[in-house]
């Protein structure tokens, strides 16, 4: 299947080390489950890699707006073969693809998100696709970043505490000099503990591989079941 090109709405400094790539979805279809990813390169590129889709499906039928979440390197710019990608920009999009989403029926039970860096981005999807609508579940959502510039979407989590939607719970891994008032060092299982609503709980994990490895053990211990975790990783 031939991948469909997108156009390049904007590109917003969203952290320090991250930028979200808003794409005009405008009338092209891109059926899409919440937590699914797609391939991208610039538009003739063969170069491809995949990223988590960090808008919810309702918000891309109501938008015409598409958002990936990006990692830059270390001398401030996006991944190479996207370094090019501006405004008007055609990047071809391939998907989407990948089974990390709420199960049937998932919908009325307590949830966990966990994510790591980036890895709240197919959280954020599925968290959103969740909300679209009244909901009386419990869920929580817990975030480990470097630093506190570093939470993508934290000014959107935090309204959805504010709100009563959702409680979120953010901890920072490396800025030891700083002044975040807030939780410090990486996720671990006295977090978890008080973040989890239930051991009944369907628990979602996006993140580095010692992240999930790691929460997927202290959620052992803390009575959920193996069945209730489902996990990505990056």
């Amino acid at each position: 299947m031939s991948p469909t090109a997108f156009t390049v709405r904007e590109v917003v400094h969203a952290t320090p080390r991250t930028r979200i790539i808003r794409l005009d979805a405008g009338p092209v279809p891109l059926p899409f489950a919440a937590g699914q990813a797609v391939m991208v390169g610039l538009h003739d590129s063969p170069l491809r890699k995949p990223y988590s889709i960090a808008s919810a499906p309702w918000e891309v039928a109501r938008t015409g707006v598409l958002q990936l979440l990006l990692q830059i390197d270390d001398s401030g710019g996006l991944d190479p073969h996207l370094e090019l990608a501006t405004p008007g920009t055609l990047l071809d999009v391939d998907g989407p693809f990948g089974s990390f989403a709420l199960p049937p029926g998932a919908t009325a039970q307590p949830l966990l998100f966990v994510a790591g860096g980036t890895g709240i981005a197919p959280l954020r999807s599925i968290l959103m696709e969740q909300l679209s609508g009244p909901t009386t579940t419990p869920i929580a959502i817990v975030h480990s970043a470097r630093s506190p510039e570093a939470f993508a979407f934290r000014a959107e989590l935090d309204a959805l505490q504010a709100a009563g939607r959702i409680q979120a719970y953010f901890t920072v891994t490396r800025d030891e000099g700083g002044a975040w008032p807030g939780r410090r060092g990486r996720i671990d299982r006295e977090l978890l503990r008080l973040a989890l609503p239930s051991p009944a709980a369907l628990c979602l994990i996006c993140g580095p591989p010692q992240l999930i490895h790691d929460t997927r053990e202290w959620l052992h211990m803390l009575g959920v079941p193996d069945a209730r975790i489902l996990t990505e990783q990056y």
